[in-house]
């Protein structure tokens, strides 16, 4: 949980960063910007900070070779930490790194901004922070005023809307040797170009927490039932929505995980619970993480992650079946006749 309502924004360098596959190059301020108008003030804390308010999944810095001081932006970072006076060196540093990092075709050119903020609390510490913060979208706005018993109409293009911060990472003062704790909005994330973000300039890890694990779990039954079942099982999709429904109850239900218990009471036979540890275990070789048997259920994981659970069952474009109980009402049959598919449904009263 992250709150601002305390945070003072101390100083911000901005600068912008081109996409270097285009032949665009980056442009450094000369110094941090004043901040003299309070309002102003307000409205960037608000911009650079709102986003964060629902973000619960924690990150760390790290690197591939296990030695941090290999991370850029953790070295920079943790210069402007312990030496506050190369502030604006540092963002340099950061703009320039960015930019190596901007080379995939897709993605924009922006203003990033840098910046320190003190009292800013995360799961009930205040603690200082440094936030790098892209633009890349911009808008048109029109402007409307009273003129000589009137209105006059007038607009400005290019200009950046305060709801929708496009990328955006706070890192605090905590944990050092950990990676600190980091927070990260990304707006752009479900496109294949926006990893560079995440991956290539943060460099980030998942935090080993029970958030992280309670993710992380969902995520890889979801894709076991929706995925691999198919190559192990005749299995149809009316059953895997079943099987996913399962799940999902047991998460919201429970408020611990289990593994020996998530696999008796939802996966059911032996064979099946087999052969999801083993495909629990080649995700976690193949992406560097370890997901504990048991844990702590975590509520804002298990809403996030329920959104990607569906339970529509679609057929052609004539009918869409919503799946939230007992799969033994449903019965899938063929139709020699019509040479076609039918599901049979089972119902005590019509709604």
């Amino acid at each position: 949980m992250i709150s601002y309502f305390q945070a003072n924004l101390e100083t911000v360098s901005i600068h912008k960063v081109g996409n270097k596959l285009a032949d665009e190059y980056y442009s450094l301020s000369d110094a941090p910007y004043t901040i003299e108008d309070q309002e102003l003030n307000k409205i960037l804390l608000t911009y650079f900070l709102s986003p964060f308010e629902k973000v619960n999944e924690i990150y760390r810095l790290f690197h591939p070779n296990q030695d941090l001081k290999l991370n850029e932006v953790y070295h920079f970072v943790t210069q402007i930490f312990e030496q506050p006076s190369s502030f604006h060196e540092q963002t340099e540093q950061l703009a320039k790194h960015l930019y190596n990092q901007c080379n995939h075709a897709k993605i924009k050119s922006g203003e990033v901004y840098i910046a320190k903020f003190t009292d800013l609390q995360i799961e009930g510490e205040l603690l200082e922070a440094v936030g790098i913060f892209k633009s890349e979208n911009k808008e048109t706005y029109i402007k409307v005023a009273p003129e000589e018993g009137n209105f006059s109409i007038s607009y400005e293009q290019e200009a950046i809307n305060l709801h929708k911060l496009d990328k955006g990472c706070l890192i605090f003062k905590t944990e050092k040797e950990a990676g600190y704790k980091v927070a990260v909005v990304d707006q752009t994330s479900r496109s294949g170009e926006a990893v560079y973000w995440k991956d290539d300039f943060l460099m980030l890890k998942a935090r080993n927490d029970n958030y992280s694990h309670t993710s992380q779990i969902l995520g890889v039954y979801k894709n076991f039932v929706t995925q691999k079942l198919d190559e192990d099982y005749d299995i149809t999709k009316a059953e895997k929505i079943d099987l996913l429904n399962k799940s999902l109850n047991y998460f919201k239900e429970k408020e611990q995980f289990d593994l020996e218990e998530f696999g008796q009471e939802v996966i059911g036979s032996v064979a099946g619970f087999e052969s999801f540890k083993s495909y629990k275990q080649n995700f976690e070789e193949e992406f560097e993480v370890e997901i504990a048997e048991k844990f702590d259920i975590s509520a804002p994981a298990v809403k996030k992650q329920s959104r990607n659970y569906k339970s529509v069952l679609k057929l052609d474009r004539n009918f869409h079946i919503y799946i939230h109980g007992n799969k033994d009402l449903i019965e899938k049959g063929y139709d020699d006749d019509k040479h076609m598919n039918y599901y049979k449904v089972y119902f005590k009263e019509e709604e």
